[in-house]
C-alpha cells in the first residue's frame, strides 16, 4: 500500500484573486499556510481481482473508472490512465465543506499516491499543475488554484498568479520567532456550519466575468491588502496584519451573498469586542471557520467564544506539503498493475485503429 499525507490551508490574504475570472483580467495574489491537520490517502492494488474500491463517506466497488462516482477521483485514474484494479481510501481530520481546502488536498494527495504507484516521483509544482487542471479544465469547477499549490507545497508560501495562469511560488523566509508568534496569535474557531463553496464561488465568478463594479473592485482591494498583509508579516508587525484582516473581511462581505450572515457578524463583533484585533471566515464564506488574530487576552477570547457554541482548532504550521509517508506495494501488487494497464493502454490505441 501507499499511503500520502497532505495538508489544509489557511488563507491569510488574497482569498479570491486565484479565480480565473479575476486573474486573467488583473493577476491574482495568495498568502496563505498549511496546517497540520491532514487528508490521509491509502492506496492499493488487488491482486485477486479487478474491481475499484473507493472508500470515503460513502464507499463504492465498480469493475471500471468510468462508473465511479466520486469526480475527483475518477479523473485522476482517468489521467494515469487506471481503468480497473484499484482501492483508495481517505480519512480526513477535518470535515468537507468547512473552509480548508479538503477537496483538492484530496486530489493531491491522490495524485502524489498515483505517481508513486508508477515509481515516478512528482515536484510539489508538477503536482498542483495536474490538480488545477483536472479541477479547473477537466472537471470545469468554478475555484482557483490556491488550494491545488497549498496542498501541495505548504508552508507560509505567496502565490504570485499571472494573467496566463501561471503560478510563481514563494515561501516566506521569517525567523523562528516571528513565526511562532504569527501561530501563535492567530485563533481557529469552528462555526459547526459546512456549506456548498461551489455555490458561492460560482456567483463571485458569474459576477467578475459579467464585470459587475462591486465585485471586480472589492477583488482589487483584497489583492492590494494581500500584498500589504505579506509585506507588513515580512517586516515583523504582525498587529498590523490583525488590522489588515478586518479591512480584508469587510471587502470579502461585498464579494457575493452567503458569504456572511447575521450569526457570523454577531460572532465577529463579539470577537473584536474580546480581544480580536481582526478575522474572517475561511475559504469561500458561508461558515467553517472563523479565523482571529488576537496578541492579548487570547483566554478572555477563547472563553467568550466557547460561551457562543463556538469549538477551538488547535493547530501548528506545516512546512512539508504533500508527502508519501508509507510505500510498500508488493511484488504481486505491482505486477497485477503494471499488467492491467498495459493491458488498457493496448485496447485504447486497438479501439483508435479500429475507428480510423
Amino acid at each position: 500500500m501507499i499511503l500520502t499525507r497532505t495538508p489544509f490551508r489557511v488563507t491569510l490574504g488574497g482569498g479570491g484573486t486565484d479565480l480565473p475570472s479575476f486573474y486573467q483580467e488583473h493577476g491574482g495574489f495568495i498568502l496563505a499556510v498549511g496546517i497540520d491537520k491532514y487528508m490521509y490517502l491509502n492506496v492499493n492494488t488487488p491482486i485477486v481481482d479487478d474491481k475499484i474500491r473507493v472508500r470515503y463517506t460513502s464507499s463504492e466497488m465498480v469493475d471500471h473508472v468510468d462508473d465511479v462516482q466520486h469526480t475527483t477521483a475518477r479523473e485522476a485514474l482517468r489521467y494515469f490512465g487506471v481503468a480497473s484494479g484499484i482501492e483508495i481510501v481517505s480519512i480526513a481530520d477535518i470535515p468537507a465543506g468547512t473552509g480548508l481546502g479538503s477537496s483538492s488536498s484530496y486530489l493531491v494527495g491522490l495524485l502524489n499516491a498515483l505517481h508513486t504507484l508508477l515509481q515516478d516521483q512528482a515536484t510539489p509544482q508538477k503536482l498542483a499543475e495536474e490538480a488545477c487542471h483536472i479541477e479547473l479544465e477537466v472537471l470545469k469547477k468554478p475555484i482557483g488554484k490556491q488550494d491545488q499549490y497549498m496542498a501541495a507545497f505548504g508552508g507560509l508560501t505567496a502565490l504570485d498568479i499571472k494573467p496566463d495562469g501561471k503560478v510563481c511560488v514563494t515561501r516566506m523566509d521569517l525567523n523562528v520567532d516571528l513565526v511562532e508568534s504569527l501561530e501563535h496569535n492567530i485563533l481557529m474557531f469552528y462555526t459547526n456550519e459546512m456549506r456548498d463553496a461551489t455555490s458561492i464561488l460560482k456567483r463571485q465568478d458569474e459576477a467578475t466575468r459579467a464585470k459587475n463594479g462591486t465585485v471586480v473592485k472589492s477583488l482589487r482591494e483584497i489583492k492590494d491588502i494581500g500584498l500589504e498583509i505579506g509585506d507588513a508579516i515580512s517586516k515583523g508587525n504582525l498587529r498590523r496584519f490583525g488590522e489588515l484582516l478586518d479591512t480584508h473581511w469587510q471587502s470579502k462581505k461585498r464579494l457575493s451573498e452567503g458569504i456572511s450572515n447575521p450569526q457570523i457578524d454577531a460572532w465577529y463583533e463579539l470577537a473584536k469586542q474580546n480581544g480580536a484585533i481582526g478575522g474572517k471566515i475561511s475559504g469561500a464564506g458561508g461558515g467553517g471557520f472563523l479565523m482571529l488574530y488576537c496578541e492579548e487576552n487570547k483566554a478572555r477570547l477563547r472563553e467568550v467564544m466557547r460561551g457562543a457554541g463556538l469549538r477551538e482548532l488547535k493547530f501548528r504550521f506545516d512546512f512539508e506539503g504533500s508527502k508519501v509517508v508509507f510505500d510498500v506495494v508488493s511484488r504481486d501488487g505491482r505486477l497485477a498493475h503494471n499488467h492491467r494497464r498495459n493491458n488498457h493502454e493496448n485496447g485504447l490505441t486497438l479501439a483508435a485503429r479500429i475507428s480510423a
